[in-house]
């Protein structure tokens, strides 16, 4: 079986985020199995996160959302990095999807019909997510929004049927050994090619 083929898209805005040392750790991971790996870091993207003309009418595509729609075609393992903000995705990650999850890309509707076409079958997906509660908390008492989000209004909405998510928190005020612990379990998800 050929090496699996997986991209690492950073969602975090800020480069000296626990979120980099996160995607390090599982690039370092994959890497290590002979995994052929490829990065995509929002924030160095240069495009405009906003979709002007909703689906009326098409926003111009700049050559990153281009190179970027290109990646996630090439890639069989999609892992996402961010963190969880008001429970949801970053600004700029939010509208990376708005621009790059596009019709006739992603899915494709049908015509006179409410259902679609998945156009990512066949790929597997890994949320990454870090946040300022415990994950439980989370999930028991706020009933895990963005990971509701992005792992069954985007991912399955385009095809990716599994879709696992590790969250990590409390980040805040978390001990050093808490956060390197984390890294190590990423590393080995990494080495796991999950």
């Amino acid at each position: 079986m050929p090496p699996k083929k997986i991209l690492i898209i950073n969602g975090h805005p800020d480069k000296e985020s626990y979120n980099f040392a996160i995607a390090a750790a599982y690039k370092k991971g994959a890497v290590a199995t002979g995994a052929e790996v490829k990065e995509l870091i929002i924030r160095e993207l240069s495009f405009n996160p906003n979709l002007e003309f909703g689906y009326r009418k098409r926003t111009e595509m700049e050559p990153d959302i281009i190179m970027a729609q290109e990646c996630l075609k090439w890639a069989d393992h999609l892992v996402w990095v961010y963190p969880v903000w008001w429970g949801s995705v970053p600004a700029l990650l939010k509208g990376f999807l708005d621009r790059v999850l596009l019709p006739g890309f992603a899915f494709k509707k049908r015509e006179g019909s409410l259902w679609w076409d998945r156009l990512f079958l066949g790929k597997t997906a890994r949320i990454i997510c870090t946040m300022d509660q415990p994950p439980w908390y989370y999930r028991l008492f706020n009933g895990s929004p963005s990971h509701t989000a992005m792992r069954k209004l985007t991912m399955q909405f385009i095809g990716v049927k599994s879709v696992k998510v590790t969250a990590i928190g409390p980040i805040r005020l978390s001990s050093e050994s808490f956060r390197e612990k984390w890294l190590r379990k990423v590393e080995r998800l990494g080495e796991k090619n999950k």
